[in-house]
């Protein structure tokens, strides 16, 4: 499955973001030198991550009965150098974190909550973040495409 998002920016960091039908913003704070119109894009990743683990566990819960009235998920991210990261592979660059608390309302017992935490791993953005990921960065320019590997433009098929 592929999915498209698009973006435009002008002269400031307010950046409109295109999503199937949906519009909306994201924003620097000011204190960034944006104008704080929208959430940040590390905010926007957060809440990838917040809104899919609800998503599952709420699939979850209402394929199997479950008695869950409502969920609340924090995303907190941060990131700190690899080299000061004691319980990480990585030894280079920036390792980044994220906290994913979890409330869950309703008439649930604690083994049902406890499965259900669980099942939060499997959020498909959860899955997507933890696993190798590969960019690809790509110049459209007039006819023609300039793959970031490249160094000369490849013309249109």
């Amino acid at each position: 499955m592929t999915t498209a998002v698009s973006v435009h920016t002008g002269k400031t960091f307010r950046t409109e973001v295109e999503a199937r039908t949906h519009r909306y913003v994201l924003d620097e704070p000011q204190s960034a030198g944006g104008n704080d119109e929208g959430p940040t894009p590390y905010e926007a990743l957060a809440s990838a991550l917040a809104s899919c683990t609800a998503m599952t566990l709420r699939f979850y819960a209402n394929r199997e009965h479950l008695p869950l009235d409502a969920i609340d998920v924090t995303v907190e991210h941060d990131r700190q150098h690899a080299k000061d990261c004691a319980d990480c592979v990585t030894h280079a660059g920036y390792i980044h974190r994220f906290t994913v608390s979890i409330r869950m309302t309703g008439d649930l017992t604690i083994e049902q909550k406890t499965h259900l935490l669980s099942i939060a791993a499997r959020c498909p953005v959860a899955k997507t973040l933890a696993s190798e990921i590969k960019i690809d960065e790509k110049l459209i320019d007039g006819a023609s495409t300039i793959a970031s590997d490249q160094t000369t433009p490849v013309p249109p098929s």
